[in-house]
């Protein structure tokens, strides 16, 4: 993903959120820190105008259960279909996931992060896939 924008790849976060919620998926969105995650929760009510998603901070979720978490939380403690990792790190727990979504954009130190999180992927015996945007 082109770095067009200094927050893109947050962008692109709420935006695959919302599409896979809009899919009928639930969604945990696992940040890096509760700064991250502040932003994230805030960006996902001005994202779009046009565009409501309902999400609920990880760990103080209600018990209804919202279709997007946004936390910190390893992984493995959450419970959802999708995971979109906002991190630099290889997420714990992330083969419970039925998919799992990287951000990648062209700044030298985020791709060659993300380059080791595919070949560790790899050496687990999954199989990444790319999509280009």
């Amino acid at each position: 993903m082109p770095d067009h924008k200094e927050n893109g790849r947050a962008l692109l976060a709420c935006r695959l959120a919302d599409k896979a919620y809009r899919l009928g998926h639930t969604v945990y969105l696992f940040t890096a820190s509760e700064p991250q995650a502040m932003a994230l929760d805030d960006l996902l009510w001005t994202f779009r105008q046009d565009s409501f998603v309902p999400h609920e901070r990880y760990p103080i979720a209600s018990e209804d259960g919202s279709p997007v978490l946004i936390g910190t939380a390893p992984p493995v403690e959450v419970n959802a279909q999708v995971l979109i990792n906002c991190t630099e790190a290889l997420p714990a727990g992330f083969e419970h996931y039925e998919r799992i979504v990287e951000l990648v954009d062209s700044k030298t130190e985020v791709l060659a992060k993300s380059r080791e999180r595919f070949r560790q992927y790899r050496d687990q015996g999954f199989a990444p896939e790319t999509h280009k945007l």
